[in-house]
């Protein structure tokens, strides 16, 4: 059985994907994660909140493309969760 987690925007804003826009951007679909890696920020009126993974596993999806507006509690990015168990 597979578990995925999906991670949420944290209050209202605009989702960004890149660090600065001259920068590559966090992370894309198919690129492993730890736990505590950040996926992308959350920022409203100059100052970001972190989006990381809160465990590890595989980017399955970014529902919010980057540079777009989100609502408190939107769904961003969905993990499939490595795990931890043989």
């Amino acid at each position: 059985m597979t578990e995925t987690t999906t991670l949420q925007s944290p209050m209202p804003g605009v989702f960004y994907r890149r660090p600065n826009p001259d920068e590559d951007i966090f992370a894309e679909v198919g690129d492993t994660v730890d736990a505590g890696d950040v996926v992308g920020l959350v920022g409203v009126m100059k100052n970001f909140h972190e989006i990381k993974a809160e465990q590890p596993g595989e980017i399955t999806e970014f529902f919010v493309e980057n540079e777009v507006e989100v609502e408190a509690g939107q769904d961003l990015v969905e993990i499939e969760v490595t795990s931890s168990s043989p």
